[in-house]
Parts: structure tokens; sequence; C-alpha cells
């Protein structure tokens, strides 16, 4: 089974998606590194695909999806942070999460988002 370091990013009303070109909007993070705890590829995945640094992380639940295990962090950032595409990522935006189920966004990051984005910091 993967395991997978997966970020929720909550701003207001809103939460941080990333994706590389034409591909489905996707939660920040990616896979955890030999030697790496789950909260360590987190941040680092954060800062590769987004360039933000989190000011604090917090565990909130292990998801599992097909072959894959999501280790889901909420991460807090400055008000005035704003994420920048790096890395394979083409694009970072800030999207409705009540609008989650009409956006193209993957089936792993819709139940994440709606089990956990409101348990966010």
């Amino acid at each position: 089974m993967k395991e997978r370091a997966t970020v929720i990013c909550r701003r207001d009303d809103r939460v941080l998606y990333v994706r590389r070109s034409k591909s489905s909007w996707v939660l920040p993070g990616g896979k955890i590194e030999a030697g790496e705890t789950p909260a360590q590829a987190a941040l680092r995945e954060l800062c590769e695909e987004t360039g933000l640094v989190a000011q604090g992380l917090v565990y909130l639940a292990r998801f599992e999806n097909d072959n894959t295990v999501h280790y889901v962090f909420a991460a807090a950032l400055r008000e005035t942070d704003n994420p920048t595409p790096c890395n394979e990522i083409a694009n970072c935006k800030w999207l409705p999460f009540k609008k989650v189920r009409n956006l193209n966004v993957t089936p792993a990051a819709k139940t994440i988002v709606r089990s956990f984005a409101r348990e966010a910091v």
C-alpha cells in the first residue's frame, strides 16, 4: 500500500488545491520518503508544491482510498501567505469548500475535504 502525506489548508470558506498540467485538482501532499515521518513529508510537500511554510501542523486522521493510505494534516498559514506553483505543480488555487462536489477534484480529495475540512486550522 502506498503512503502519502496530505495537507488541508483552509482560509475562510476556501480550501487550497493544487494540480499538475491538464490534471484534476488535488490537495497538496505526496509520497512519504524513506526515513521521513508523515508530518515531515506533509511540511516538505506543501513547501515543494506551493512555496508555503506552515506555521503549525495538526494531524487529523488516517484515510484509506484504493491502494493509498493518506495521513491527513491541517496546516496553519499566515493570512498574508500566498501559494505559488512549484516543481511539478502548474497551478494553485483557493476554491470554495462548499462547492467541492462541482469541481474537477479527485475522488480522494473530495472525500478528505468533506470529512476533514471543517476541522482544519
